[in-house]
């Protein structure tokens, strides 16, 4: 009966692989993944997907079990352990047989992609010990928890993953009724609330509880502290907040602690909370907001006996101070990190008594004094991470002497300044074979260090900024080494390029800001990254670079001296995401080739001799952000096919001989643009009010075409010239035309918020919207044909440092809110038709060029040689200027007379029509007081945001001195 149940079971399974091929003849108890017992009856199915954790196997997949589960299981009358985990059943409903299965101690469905709710009918299975569904279902349905109470002898329950939220206001009650329970995981279930008490605790069994990733926002309630029993609590990715409890320090048989991932955990390490728990293993507090200094706590630490803890993660946190000497005397310590605070100093010497460390991370600190040569008494050292400290001072041989287990040593400085030097001896063998070398920002050269001779079990070498000048030598090339990273870049190396270096996939090669001349050779198939811009390489792009390095994502052949033009099999790289070719000598017309390309996010081709039509599959990336073919010989018009590049954020096709109207597609179908440079073409027409929809724009630059009309007056909608810029973000480069000249701008584009409509034919006034891009940085409307007035709020520009309202017809005076305008240091207000005064305060006292206001003859004052009227003397040399003087004197002398008689009657009347009124109204002077208790808080508001301004300016200028 036993062998025709297995067989009616397997009858109803999909077995692709043939797992099951074995169950045939008559000895079932001989069958893959069968087991019996001495009489004979099957007491064990093991059927686990085989390769569901093995990280090499092509398809897990095709090794998994699918179809129905027959209900002859039943049959199985001593069946005790089922395992079907990790295959694969469709989505299809746990059976509800199994609620029938009674004899079942072992239950594991984890992974198997059932579907449907949680069957009750599990609570009849009184018998279970072990009970593994997690990650079991396919979808998101709501299961409940009110079966488990029957399951009196469950020693292991494993939900996680199963969506519970429908017991989140019941969950600790229901396994509060597990007596039994000793291993218990629910992460990933959604329950969200952790009470704050249980009255009882019914769980002084459990030894393994895991809750994280539940959403949980409360601080960490005192009753798991009187589960004094367990060894494993996992409370990390939740959002808990407040101190960690002092109640830690009673829990001394726990091994593993994770409260990582909080971000509202708090406070400081001390001895009261965890400094004194010796049977500690694993401690981790990453990720969260704890402060101070951690001598207290590991001083607390090595006080144990025998101190059990290896691993110790507190990366991410606002540590700070000294690392203490008490760090030594954790002599079990494996792996150590201490990333992204803030330490000071230098390691301590003691550290060489930990002689079983393998992993040391302290990135990302202020670790500013020498390394110390302590730190090479460290065998067992696997993994050595210290990137990113301002360290000073000699790393010699001393530094490596007994650091034979070393496999990773990552020394990286992202700023080009050198505090470190590697100095080692030419003939140094190093004890170490590492696997990944990083030395960024650190003297090595000026040779090409020889020490590199013997490591030939690298597969990621990054030398960056490292002071090597020469050719890379022949011994390198003969390592033969398969690498994942080559980065060289920003050396002084010479010579031609290598082609014979070998590359796994994915891998890249960086050689940029060298002086490598010679052809650019094509590299090995597996490259994905290919950057070698900032060099002299000469010659064409090898025809056939699509067709060799298929797999190529990011291509970067910038600044060389590259000629020619562009292959056609680029096209082939149909994994293409970007493509700087800029800086070159490249010619010929840009081939149509960029239908295979879908990825492709990034294209430049600035700055060569390109010629003919945009191409018209470039319409067809609808991934595109960022399109840059400015300073070319392109002609035509833009295409109506671009806008289908709906993502893009910076269009440049400055500098070359595009004609026709501005399409009016930019403004409707390319929402997030924020550079927009047509300048120096043939575009005519007016300019579209279509662009005022563009809310992110910040740089516009339609300067030197043929432009006609009028600005639109929609123009002060444009937000992105009046928003705050608050991160740091990549808009690729731009010449921007501000101050009378054009700047590169790189890195720090996004800082820039510029309207250059220059050298048109532009007519119609100033629209007043102007004033409301408050943002605004550089405005340059010269030479044009502009009339009316300069706009009177225009003061309001507080941030505009260049303003270029040349050679106009502008009418009437300079506006008196211009002397408002602090952060201006550049103004060209010449060959206008502007009179009246010039401004002499604040700014206006420092722009005292005259070719500033030239060529506006109704102009007068500083700096003009013209005088005002109300400025000309009158001459003292007329008879009758002592009887004149005379007589103005006595005239004073009557007007003062009066005037201090006025005082007395007007300050009566000012007074008391004033106060007096205040006096007999009370909502008067209600309203009178609320508006002086509101200026004055709007006055402490305004001084209190100054001096933070200045405080951060001071506190940035410390930091980069």
């Amino acid at each position: 009966m036993e062998r025709k149940a297995l067989l009616d079971f397997k009858e109803g399974l999909t077995d692709p692989s043939g797992r099951l091929s074995s169950w045939e003849g008559r000895d079932c108890c001989s069958w893959a993944g069968v087991h019996c017992s001495e009489l004979g009856h099957v007491t064990k199915l093991q059927l686990p997907n085989p390769y569901s954790s093995d990280p090499d196997a092509v398809d897990a997949t095709a090794y998994a079990l699918g179809g129905e589960i027959n209900p002859s299981l039943l049959d199985l009358k001593y069946l005790n352990y089922l395992d079907l985990s990790f295959n694969d059943f469709g989505g299809l409903p746990i059976p509800n047989f199994f609620g029938s299965l009674k004899t079942l101690r072992y239950l594991n469905l984890s992974g198997a992609y059932f579907g449907g709710s949680l069957p009750s009918l599990l609570g009849n299975l009184t018998s279970l010990r072990y009970l593994d569904l997690n990650s079991c279902f396919g979808d998101s349905n709501k299961k409940d928890l009110h079966w488990l109470s029957t399951l009196s002898h469950l020693k292991h329950l494993n939900l996680a993953s199963v969506d519970l939220s429908m017991a989140r206001t019941y969950w600790l009650e229901a396994v509060n009724m597990l007596p039994s329970i000793e291993e218990l995981h629910l992460p990933f279930c959604g329950l969200s609330i952790l009470p704050s008490s249980l009255p009882l605790v019914n769980l002084s069994s459990l030894l393994v509880l895991d809750l994280s990733n539940n959403g949980f926002s409360s601080s960490i309630p005192s009753w798991l502290f009187n589960m004094s029993g367990l060894e494993y609590l996992d409370l990390s990715s939740n959002n808990h907040r407040g101190n960690i409890p002092d109640g830690f320090a009673d829990m001394n048989f726990l091994r593993n602690l994770d409260l990582s991932s909080n971000t509202y955990i708090t406070g400081k390490l001390t001895t009261r909370n965890l400094g004194t728990l010796c049977n500690l293993h694993v401690l981790d507090l990453s990720f969260n907001q704890i402060v101070g200094e951690i001598g207290e706590f590991t001083s607390g630490l090595s006080q144990c006996n025998n101190c059990s803890l290896e691993s110790l993660h507190l990366g991410y946190n606002q540590l700070g101070g000294f690392l203490p000497d008490s760090l030594g005397h954790l002599r079990n310590l494996k792996n150590l990190r201490l990333e992204q605070n803030y330490f000071l100093g230098s390691i301590p010497e003691s550290i060489s008594n930990l002689s079983s460390l393998e992993l040391l991370d302290l990135s990302y600190n202020g670790m500013k004094e020498a390394i110390p040569t302590s730190l090479g008494q460290l065998s067992s050292l696997v993994s050595l991470n210290i990137n990113d400290n301002p360290w000073e001072g000699v790393i010699t041989e001393a530094h490596f002497s007994n650091l034979t287990s070393l496999k990773e040593l990552s020394i990286v400085k992202h700023s080009r300044n050198t505090t470190l030097v590697f100095n080692v001896t030419s003939n140094w063998v190093p004890p170490f074979k590492l696997n990944i070398l990083k030395l960024r920002s650190c003297l090595v050269g000026p040779e090409f260090p020889t020490w590199l001779r013997n490591q030939n079990e690298l597969q990621s070498i990054d030398l960056w900024n490292a002071g090597i000048s020469g050719n890379i030598p022949e011994w390198f090339l003969k390592l033969d080494l398969a690498l994942d990273v080559l980065d060289l870049g920003y050396n002084n190396l010479t010579g031609s390029v290598p082609n014979s270096l070998k590359f796994n996939s994915p891998g890249t090669f960086l050689l940029n800001n060298n002086n490598f001349t010679g052809p650019l050779p094509v590299l090995s198939s597996n490259l994905t990254s290919y950057h070698i811009d900032h060099n002299m390489i000469s010659g064409p792009i090898p025809h056939d670079i699509g067709e060799k390095m298929p797999m190529l994502t990011d291509i970067d052949f910038s600044s060389n001296l590259l000629n020619g033009t562009l292959p056609s099999s680029i096209g082939n790289l149909s994994s293409l995401n970007t493509f700087p070719i800029s800086d070159n000598q490249l010619s010929g017309k840009i081939p149509d080739i960029w239908n295979n390309t879908p990825y492709l996010w990034l294209i430049d081709l600035s700055n060569n001799s390109f010629s003919g039509n945009i191409p018209y599959s470039i319409g067809s990336l609808t991934a595109l952000k960022f399109l840059r073919l400015s300073r070319n010989n392109l002609s035509g018009k833009i295409l109506p096919t671009l806008q289908k590049c709906t993502s893009i954020e910076n269009l440049d096709v400055g500098d070359n001989r595009l004609l026709g109207d501005i399409p009016t597609s930019i403004g409707r179908s390319m929402p997030s643009l924020r550079v927009l440079s047509l300048r120096s073409n043939l575009f005519n027409g007016d300019i579209p009010i279509q662009l005022c929809n563009l809310s992110h724009l910040h740089i516009l630059d339609l300067g030197e075409n043929k432009l006609s009309g009028s600005i639109p007056r929609c123009i002060g909608n444009m937000s992105g010239f009046s928003s705050i810029i608050n991160a740091t973000r990549y808009e690729a480069q731009l010449w921007v035309e501000t101050k009378g000249t054009d700047l590169f701008y790189d890195n720090s584009l996004y800082l820039v918020n510029s309207i250059n409509l220059a050298s048109n034919n532009l007519t119609g006034d100033l629209p007043e919207g102007l004033e409301n891009l408050s943002r605004l940085g550089t405005l340059n409307l010269s030479m044009n044909h502009l009339t009316g007035k300069i706009p009177s709020g225009i003061g309001r520009l507080q941030w505009l440092e260049s303003l270029d309202l040349s050679r106009n017809q502008l009418t009437g005076i300079i506006p008196p809110s211009m002397v408002s305008m602090t952060s201006l240091n550049h103004l060209n207000l010449s060959y206008n038709n502007l009179s009246g005064i010039i401004p002499s305060a604040n700014q206006f006292q420092t722009l005292n060029d005259p070719s500033i206001y030239v060529g506006n003859k109704g102009l007068c004052g500083q700096p003009l040689p013209t005088k005002c009227k109300d400025d000309e003397a009158e001459s003292p040399n007329s008879s009758g200027s002592g009887n004149k003087d005379s007589e103005d004197e006595d005239g004073d002398d009557h007007q003062m007379l009066w005037f201090y008689l006025s005082m007395g009657p007007g300050f009566v009347v000012g007074f008391w029509g004033v106060c007096g009124t205040l006096i007999v109204k009370k909502s008067w002077r209600r309203v009178y007081f609320q508006f002086i208790d509101d200026m004055k808080e709007k006055l402490m508001t305004f001084v209190s945001l100054k001096l933070a301004r200045v405080r951060r300016s001071m506190n940035k200028k410390e930091t980069q001195a």
